[in-house]
This record gives C-alpha cells, sequence and structure tokens, in this order.
C-alpha cells in the first residue's frame, strides 16, 4: 500500500496544518523565552538597589545635604556603593517633560544618589535611618517595590506563553489523531485484506506512523524556518530600539537551541500519536 492517507492536489491538509500549528508554537515560546530572561535580567538589576532622594528648595542646602548623605552610606556595611547621580546626567532624563528648562539651576530637582547594597535584601532600614538623620525630608526607594507590577506583568506573559504551547501541542496530538482515524476509515477493505494476507496491526500501523511523519516532517520543516525567521525580524528590530528593558527580551544561544528543537518535538509528537492510535483502533476494530 503505496499511500494510507488520502492527499489532495499532492499535498496533504495535515501537512499544512502541522505547519501551521509548530509556526504559532514557536513563536509562544519565543515570546516565553523571551519574557523570561528580561523578568531574571530586571530582577538581577534592581536586587539590591535604591535611591536616595534628596529634595530640599535651596540647592546650596540641598547639595550639601546630599554630600553629607554619600559621606555616611559609605561607611555603613550594607553599603557597597553610593554614587551621587550628575546633575547633568538628570537635565537629559528630564529633557522629554521639561525641555530646556530642565537645564535652569533654579528649578528644585532632587538631587539623587545611586545605592548598591552588599547584601541584596537586607539594610534598608539602617540605611533609611541614617539618612533621615541627616534630612528628613529625603526619600529611600528600593528599585524593586516600584518595578514590581513590570517584573510580575512579564511573569504573567511566560506562565501564559508557556501554556499556548501546551495547548498548541494538545491540538496538534489531536489533528493527528483525527488524520489517522480518517486514513483507516477510507482505507479500511484495504487494512482487512492485509490482514488476510498475514500483516499485523504493527505493520498496518508502522505504514501510518511512516507516512504521518513524513508529512509532519515537511510541515515542520516549513513552519519551522517560517518562524525562526518571523523572531529573528523581530530580534533584530528591538535591538533597534535601544531599550534596555526590551533588549532584555532577545534571546540566548540556549534559546535558539530550543526553539530549534521544537521541530523534532513536533514530529516525535505526531509520531507516537499516530501509532498508539492506530494500534488501539485496530486492536478494538478489525
Amino acid at each position: 500500500m503505496k499511500r494510507v492517507l488520502d492527499e489532495v492536489g499532492g499535498l496533504r491538509a495535515m501537512t499544512w496544518v502541522m505547519a501551521i500549528m509548530l509556526f504559532l508554537t514557536m513563536l509562544a515560546a519565543a515570546l516565553g523565552l523571551g519574557t523570561a530572561g528580561a523578568a531574571r535580567l530586571l530582577d538581577r538589576q534592581l536586587s539590591g538597589r535604591l535611591t536616595v532622594q534628596v529634595v530640599q528648595g535651596d540647592p546650596v542646602r540641598r547639595d550639601a545635604a546630599a554630600a553629607r548623605i554619600v559621606t555616611a552610606l559609605r561607611r555603613l556595611p550594607e553599603v557597597a556603593r553610593a554614587t551621587p547621580v550628575d546633575r547633568a546626567e538628570l537635565t537629559r532624563l528630564l529633557r522629554p517633560w521639561l525641555g530646556s528648562d530642565g537645564a535652569d539651576p533654579q528649578l528644585p530637582v532632587p538631587a539623587m544618589i545611586d545605592v548598591d547594597l552588599a547584601s541584596g535584601d537586607a539594610g534598608d532600614a539602617r540605611i533609611a535611618a541614617a539618612v533621615h538623620a541627616i534630612s528628613p525630608a529625603a526619600r529611600v526607594d528600593r528599585h524593586e517595590r516600584w518595578m514590581s507590577p513590570v517584573s510580575g506583568f512579564m511573569t504573567s506573559l511566560t506562565w501564559l506563553a508557556l501554556t499556548l504551547v501546551l495547548l498548541m501541542a494538545g491540538a496538534t496530538a489531536a489533528v493527528v489523531v483525527l488524520a489517522a482515524r480518517a486514513g483507516l476509515e477510507a482505507h479500511r477493505p484495504t487494512i482487512e485484506v492485509m490482514h488476510m494476507l498475514g500483516s499485523t496491526d504493527l505493520q498496518v500501523a508502522r505504514l501510518f506512523q511512516r507516512r504521518i511523519a513524513l508529512d509532519a516532517t515537511f510541515g515542520g520543516i516549513v513552519g519551522g524556518i517560517a518562524a525562526l525567521g518571523v523572531i529573528a525580524l523581530i530580534g533584530v528590530r528591538l535591538s533597534q530600539l535601544g531599550s534596555e528593558l526590551l533588549g532584555g527580551i532577545l534571546l540566548t544561544a540556549a534559546d535558539w537551541l530550543l526553539l530549534v528543537c521544537l521541530p523534532i518535538g513536533f514530529v516525535l509528537l505526531a509520531t507516537v500519536s499516530a501509532r498508539l492510535t492506530i494500534v488501539r483502533a485496530l486492536r478494538l476494530t478489525l
């Protein structure tokens, strides 16, 4: 029996269904891997970092208080590094909102101090006490506190992408099962003749398995190449944005290797699903 499953115009519909399913699965997997990597990068960047804002209307008193706070922080064992943010850098950051007025020396812009902790989860209370002893109006903000909604959103996207991958894998297995059963029903008379000639259920199932494996391989190659091309294009566009947060979504070498392995997994899934379906159906009906 040269062909077990029907084909239309020389190409089976299941081949293109597999290509589309794999294409969507790889996009979802790339989204999950990218957001997971960006969330890890964000956690590493924000863990153990504080910002001290010295709020004072008088620039002279503000700068003097900031200098005393920097000196006091550098003496604390909980602090690994305390660096005042340059006024020119603050002006550059404020330019999108204030324009050229941000460079006005009389503008009451708080003095900013970046603080790296020696221990990522300790020392907040003592640091706050040291800062407030010098300037009661100063504020101590942990980066993780105000960026936690972003980190939580990226984690949610990661889990959503994983769910989509699992759903697509289940849908792919269901498509294979339906195609195998349809082929079995279409060729039932031929299969009965093969049984009378001595063919076993495993031999018949092997025909379906080989045919579906070939179709799944072709669909996997088409869908995989298309998905990798789209993912690479999106990665290039993200790298051109120059955003540190979006730049963390870029895939690593391990992520690319996992994506390349996905088509192989889909072919194996289709092959095993076809074999189990046909063997079980033959044992129950023939």
